[in-house]
């Protein structure tokens, strides 16, 4: 059984800044990150195959820096890593992104796919399930604990408003998952030192049959043209009272002439 992960390379959220000028993010000396919720896929992934068995592989699509995400998943455990890396990738969208990555698991082989939720620096959650319309497969989002697992199908929990769904998948299926699937583990050193001299499979657009119009920029029928930070605005009013029913008529006013209330 092959089971696939999705990850993904982010700058780390808490070091992002915007370039006033051109409005887009600068990322020269922001340090990188494998995102969170792939960590949990990853780590939910681990788990099936200790329970189930399986081959795990990581695969990503990024620049060539992109394998020290790669190495961090060799070294939680994962088996094997792919990376796709194309300077014909660039620019892409959600759209053209989850073709790619499609285009690679099919090329690989899966049973299994698992996604997190979403990538931190995008917050859109399209890629996992663009992957599985391209691939023609079972999905289910906003997985929180696979409860059973069959030849043809596995019973998994759903988030949902005020609690969770319990859900049927026919296999093979793509599984987004939430954070709280598992907490991703932390790699011993020797570990870490094994996933540093492992061999990562990079391959091209051409090596996963990608054609031009539907990969990068050409194939992305949405583009950001400017990212900002919103105008913050920020003012306090001391309101002063000899008792506690006259604080609270003013208090009273001041959200009628603002009509708050």
């Amino acid at each position: 059984m092959r089971i696939v992960v999705c990850v993904k390379q982010v700058p780390d959220t808490t070091e992002v800044r915007i370039d006033p000028v051109k409005n887009t993010l600068i990322r020269e000396g922001v340090p990188s990150i494998v995102n969170p919720f792939d960590e949990c896929a990853m780590e939910a992934a681990l788990r099936f195959r200790r329970d189930y068995g399986g081959t795990v592989v990581a695969l990503s699509m990024g620049p060539p820096q992109a394998e020290a995400a790669l190495r961090k998943c060799l070294a939680m455990g994962a088996d094997e890593a792919v990376l796709i890396s194309d300077r014909a990738f660039a620019g892409a969208d959600t759209l053209a992104t989850s073709f790619a990555l499609a285009r690679a698991i099919a090329k690989i082989g899966a049973d299994l796919i698992f996604c997190g939720k979403m990538a931190i620096d995008g917050d859109t959650a399209q890629v996992g399930p663009g992957i599985a319309e391209h691939l023609g497969l079972t999905q289910v989002t906003n997985v929180q604990k696979i409860r059973e697992a069959r030849a043809d199908y596995l019973m998994v929990e759903r988030v949902c408003e005020g609690g969770y769904e319990l859900v049927r998948a026919s296999r093979p299926v793509l599984l987004a998952v939430e954070k709280t699937i598992g907490e991703p583990r932390y790699p011993s050193v020797k570990a870490s030192v094994r996933a540093r001299r492992a061999a990562i499979t990079a391959w091209n657009a051409a090596d996963i049959e990608a054609p031009e119009e539907k990969i990068g920029l050409n194939g992305s029928p949405t583009q950001v043209t400017r990212i900002f930070t919103p105008e913050t605005r920020r003012r306090s009013e001391m309101l002063e009272a000899a008792t506690a029913e006259g604080l609270c008529d003013l208090l009273l006013a001041k959200l009628r002439d603002a009509e708050i209330i």
